[in-house]
């Protein structure tokens, strides 16, 4: 066996709830935070943007007034390893970016193991499509459209950055996402093959393993890439972090760095914080800083 390769070392790296005693008290705080602002922003929710399951979007205005142009439009993309969690308990990601004239949506998608990973990164492709054509409505300028994930949302919006988007809707540019931030992302999926809590619902083979690892992959062309991992996140979690930036090389990842203190679930944290690291790289992302 390949150097740690061994499955039970590998479920520890993994495991991110096992990993996180009270992982149940962060999703509860990520769910009522989101609650309140599912209730009282002005929010458009369960936008359909391609049909069957997991199809709908929800779109955050800007809560100060844009430029002529429009507001530059935040796309967050969320976690849980393909297979759960869901957009409803992430609207709590809006509020600080509203406030800093961004608009934001935030796409839902279906889940393994009732689908792939690979209909899951059509599926979003086809939401950053749709909000690149329909941002306009809601006040949003699509030439300032950038893309932040989380864990298996890092996964997605990295690979965006690496999708043939004429192929998509010929009337996209050849690149629409201006950037993306990845936090805690993940980019080579082999290992996932051995933890067996994930792979039982991914079901990953070598040759998908090939088709949907960034890792794998030639830099993009054009947008650019922010990596971020919790400190206190495992060794794997870390690895896959610095991974990307070795492959894809700086030019094409900037910014590659540990955010101190967070684990793989309160890294959010970072985010919604307007003093936080990860706010202010999703900002320069969007050209507001």
């Amino acid at each position: 066996m390949k150097p740690n390769a061994d499955p039970a070392w590998l479920e520890t790296q993994y495991n991110n709830r096992a990993r996180v005693p009270d992982h149940a008290r962060v999703f509860q705080r990520w769910t009522e935070a989101s609650d309140l602002v599912r209730r009282t922003s002005p929010a458009q929710l369960d936008l359909r943007f391609a049909p069957g399951d997991g199809g709908l979007l929800d779109v955050f205005p800007a809560t100060v007034p844009a430029p002529a142009s429009g507001a530059p439009v935040l796309m967050f993309i969320h976690g849980g390893y393909w297979r759960s969690l869901d957009k409803s308990q992430h609207a709590f990601v809006a509020p600080a970016f509203n406030a800093q004239g961004a608009l934001v949506v935030v796409p839902n998608y279906a889940l393994c193991p009732a689908v792939t990973i690979e209909h899951i990164v059509l599926q979003t492709a086809a939401a950053v499509a749709w909000t690149w054509q329909h941002a306009r409505d809601f006040g949003g300028d699509p030439s300032r459209l950038a893309l932040v994930g989380h864990s298996a949302g890092g996964h997605l919006a990295t690979m965006m950055l690496s999708c043939r988007w004429k192929d998509i809707a010929p009337a996209l540019p050849a690149q629409p996402i201006s950037g993306a931030l990845s936090i805690s992302g993940l980019y080579d999926l082999e290992p996932l093959r051995h933890v067996a809590s994930v792979q039982a619902d991914l079901q990953l083979t070598p040759a998908s393993v090939a088709r949907l690892s960034p890792a794998f992959f030639p830099r993009p062309k054009g947008g650019r890439l922010y990596a971020a991992v919790g400190a206190e996140e495992s060794d794997e979690f870390l690895r896959q972090n610095r991974l990307i930036r070795d492959v894809w090389g700086p030019t094409a990842v900037p910014v590659c760095e540990t955010v101190p203190g967070k684990n793989h679930f309160t890294v959010l944290e970072s985010l919604v914080d307007p003093a936080g690291r990860l706010h202010d790289l999703a900002l320069r992302l969007l050209g507001l800083r």
